[in-house]
């Protein structure tokens, strides 16, 4: 059973003996990365006021290579695909990479890794999503 107590804007419910507060915070920075064995998860990390928590961590994308791997994600893969095409694990790394980019002056069709033969085609890859 649990029980609740509200006291200046914090919420604290007490239950199986765990203590959950809801608190106001704020969000001062944020990371998608592939850097957990390739699986791709986003975090936010919050500012409670004098002391700070990351919140996230969830797998939103598994890697092709990996036994878990399937496209159910356009955004998973397309984020994880730009990444890898730009050699980077943490989205943030992202300005400031080369990368080889097929197309013409209204739309880009393929993005590739500057030097290996890798090619990533959204268009091709969501035809049958």
């Amino acid at each position: 059973m649990a029980t609740t107590h509200t006291r200046m804007g914090t919420k604290k419910i007490w239950n199986t003996d765990k203590m959950i507060e809801t608190k106001n915070a704020i969000i001062t920075s944020v990371r998608i990365t592939s850097e957990d064995h390739g699986q791709l998860s986003a975090w936010i990390i919050l500012d409670y006021g004098g002391s700070g928590q990351g919140f996230g961590g969830y797998p939103l994308y598994w890697p092709k290579d990996s036994t878990n791997h399937n496209l159910l994600s356009t955004a998973g893969h397309f984020i994880s695909r730009v990444m890898e095409i730009a050699g980077v694990e943490n989205w943030n790394n992202l300005p400031g990479k080369a990368i080889r980019v097929n197309g013409d002056c209204c739309t880009i069709k393929s993005i590739g890794h500057i030097t290996k033969n890798d090619w990533f085609t959204p268009s091709e890859d969501f035809k049958n999503v």
